[in-house]
């Protein structure tokens, strides 16, 4: 185990004389004003401080949230899920954008947008959520904010201030490295903010593979590391406020660029990635109350073909096709096969995909105050989404021409919403309305050969698909209710119901191919199947109770116990059917113990489960400092309704407990993540079942006013386990072999979790 690079973080100044920087006692926070939900929970500012050191995927800082799971993917883009809906089912904003993955398969996640050290505040809306906060989505949604601005206070004149920060983590050689620095007068501010991570593959609990595999010229897969989980990330912003009075106006300037990130459980890598953000934004606080206004574009680049791990044909066990010696054989990049000594299926050859995507919105918001005491809010929004999804030629399959998987897909929604909040002795009701117009449509499509040689039926299905009619124009409505009685200093009581709908995405509608080959690059769920789309897809209406019982003491600070039971109902689910490509039709009888083709579909779904957390005070005033427990259970049970089947990437019954304590300086924690087998699992999609598994952590950071050190050990006793909702593993050799090669752990393997890992981190302020 390498440990040198641990000597870097001790090379940052401390540096004594720099300018001082009022602490905010609470962190900004983008959510209505007024009444927030029970189950409208934040992410704590001890989480939030923690955990920056811990990891480079911000979706991960929500994993304590109640009715939160992550599903796996790479190494910074990890699909937050809530209540068993995830990716385009909730309503993710970042700095008030609304971000859209462009990509078919959703790698570059709206939370991979924003860097853990530069996030002030999270908030999850897990139950019923106002219609304020977001629309287009059915699960709930997320609200995160970067680093507020700083300005000089009155008088003191120029402000100059920053932080610098640095990590390293053993498993997978991970560092990185932030920085912030700002300059303020009492009415404008200028900063910056930059980060970056780097990691190699990182290594499960334990040797999970039984035969040898040799990766990257050059570099030796070990027996427990897992291929296709390396990573490397850019994220930088400048920002300038100008504020005077009641109003604010703030511009920003965001790039990021991920020049690598590999997926253990998707057939491709991220090679390129890059996005530029431009956000403008006005918050007034006016005779009638708060307006605000907001202006944004986003252009995203994007670039995925095999990385080394899945270029080569690997070590073996058994004859056949295999290079002597089990060794890989080196591959030209992005191009061709390999050296010609060797036969030509040894090595996988490039097969560059491109997406352009370009995000355009505007928003307009008031919160109203009634002399009654009530509140109402208006609003209204726009977003305009094109992309392009064009693949270039290569290899022996994919030519001569390009393929169109997406020409000129054009998403837009228009939107308006009302909601009042009103409080009568001790209820407080929140209700709100909100309609969107969704318009969707795009060009003709091409396959690489306008034939249907080799059973890929290119020919047919792009005809098909360019004789429908695509235009679409979906009228949506949301309703939700939300009424919180107080009963008194100890007890709260909430009910929650509510309609949402969500419009299918370009991928769900207006993938067209049910050639394996290009149906296999359509998938943003990670299961290793291939998918294609359904011009007349109907949008997913979600119906929804939610209770909420919050008990705690008077003071809210010696113990607290919440329960949030729910139950939802969705028709027009978006699913999938198996297809059978020579037919055109649905695949019977069903394929089964391998990957396959399927179909989105409308179908009907419930969802019902369970939140419960709590915390309470163990002991408190003792020489070894202030002792409490804090943890919580979740379970959720998913079912189609017209098959009977389970629902896709459910999380089987998760608890986390968690004993924290603080001395002095000193904030120190002992946690345990405990999972349950997960064996209801979707028969439709081949979904494989996974063990059950316990893990502990060990957390510490000590914090003084111009620094603060964290370190810990994550696993650790190096526990070897599977993702539940993280997919089949695909991360090395040649993934689209179909059915898998000898030796390849293509299915029947999920993804297995990382093992131990030590870190440490170190941040400055000056």
């Amino acid at each position: 185990m390498k440990l040198k690079p641990l000597a870097l973080l001790l090379t940052f100044p401390c540096l004594a004389n720099a300018a001082e920087v009022t602490l905010m006692d609470e962190i900004r926070v983008t959510a209505p004003a007024g009444q927030l939900p029970l189950t409208a929970a934040p992410v704590s500012n001890a989480v939030l401080n923690m955990m920056r050191s811990a990891t480079s995927d911000s979706a991960s800082l929500l994993r304590d949230i109640p009715g939160v799971s992550l599903a796996g993917a790479g190494g910074v883009s990890s699909l937050p899920s809530i209540h068993g809906l995830a990716d385009d089912r909730l309503r993710i904003k970042v700095d008030g954008m609304d971000f859209i993955a462009a990509c078919p398969n959703h790698m570059n996640s709206p939370l991979s947008y924003i860097d853990p050290t530069n996030i002030a505040s999270a908030r999850v809306y897990a139950g019923v959520s106002p219609v304020s906060v977001g629309g287009d989505s059915l699960g709930g949604s997320i609200v995160v904010e970067s680093t507020p601005p700083v300005f000089a206070r009155p008088g003191e004149g120029m402000l100059f201030a920053g932080e610098a920060g640095a990590f390293y983590r053993s498993n997978g050689d991970a560092k990185g490295a932030n920085l912030a620095a700002s300059v303020a007068s009492e009415q404008a501010s200028l900063s910056y903010t930059g980060a970056f991570a780097k990691a190699e593959d990182y290594k499960s609990g334990r040797d999970f593979k039984n035969y040898t595999f040799t990766g990257r010229a050059g570099h030796t897969l070990g027996l427990d590391e897992v291929g296709s989980t390396a990573y490397e990330t850019f994220n930088q912003a400048l920002k300038l406020a100008l504020k005077r009075d009641n109003h604010l106006v703030e511009f920003k300037y965001g790039r990021q660029h991920i020049p690598d990130e590999n997926f253990p459980n998707q057939r491709m890598d991220m090679t390129d990635n890059v996005s530029d953000q431009f956000n403008l934004a006005y918050t007034g606080k006016l005779g009638f109350g708060k307006l605000k206004a907001r202006a944004y574009y986003e252009h995203t680049q994007h670039e995925m073909d095999f990385g080394q791990d899945k270029r080569f044909w690997y070590g073996a066990l058994s004859g056949g096709n295999n290079p002597p010696g089990g060794q890989a054989v080196p591959c030209a990049p992005l191009s061709g096969f390999g050296d010609p000594g060797f036969p030509a299926t040894a090595c996988a050859a490039g097969m560059p995909m491109y997406t352009d995507g370009k995000n355009t919105g505007l928003s307009v918001s008031a919160d109203v105050f009634q002399s009654s005491g009530d509140t109402m809010r208006v609003g209204g929004e726009y977003q305009a989404y094109q992309m392009n999804d064009w693949w270039t030629p290569s290899g022996a399959m994919m030519w001569p021409g390009i393929f169109l998987n997406i020409n000129d897909g054009q998403r837009d929604r228009y939107a308006v919403f009302g909601e009042l909040e009103m409080q009568r002795n001790n209820w407080t009701h929140i209700l709100g309305l909100r309609h969107e117009t969704v318009k969707m449509n795009a060009g003709n499509v091409a396959g690489y050969a306008a034939t249907n040689a080799g059973g890929s039926n290119q020919l047919r299905d792009s005809t098909n698909f360019n004789a429908l009619s695509r235009a679409k124009t979906d009228h949506n409505l949301d309703i939700s209710w939300l009424a919180s009685f107080v009963k008194d200093a100890t007890q709260t009581y909430e009910v929650g119901l509510s309609q949402k709908t969500r419009s299918p995405n370009l991928y769900e509608r207006y993938t067209w191919s049910t050639w394996q080959m290009a149906a296999f690059m359509n998938n943003f769920v990670g299961d290793g199947n291939g998918y294609f789309g359904d011009v007349n897809l109907k949008p997913e209406v979600a119906r929804k109770l939610s209770l909420t019982a919050d008990l705690h003491d008077a003071g809210k600070e010696k113990w607290g116990f919440k329960a949030s039971p729910y139950y939802t109902l969705v028709s027009d689910y978006i699913d999938a059917v198996q297809w059978n490509g020579a037919t055109n039709l649905p695949a019977a009888p069903l394929a089964a113990n391998n990957f396959t083709v399927l179909r989105y579909a409308n179908q009907s779904a419930r969802l019902y489960g369970i939140d419960i957390s709590g915390h309470g005070q163990v002991a408190n005033g003792t020489g070894y400092g202030d002792f409490a427990l804090k943890g919580g259970i979740n379970y959720t049970r998913g079912k189609n309704r017209d098959t009977g089947n389970n629902l896709y990437n459910i999380m089987p019954l998760n608890a986390r407990l968690a004993l924290t304590q603080k001395l002095g300086a000193w904030r120190n924690s002992l946690e345990g993540e405990f999972v349950t087998r997960k064996n209801d699992v979707n028969r439709m999609r081949n979904e494989l079942e996974t063990p059950g598994y316990g893990l502990l952590h060990l957390r510490a950071r000590y914090e003084q006013k111009r620094y603060s050190v964290d370190f810990g050990i994550e696993n650790l006793f190096d526990r070897h386990y599977a993702l539940p909702i993280g997919g089949a593993y695909v991360g090395q050799g040649t993934t689209m072999a179909i059915p898998p090669l000898p030796n390849q752990p293509q299915w029947g393997t999920p993804v297995p979790g990382p093992g131990r890992s030590l870190y440490a981190g170190l941040n400055v302020k000056f």
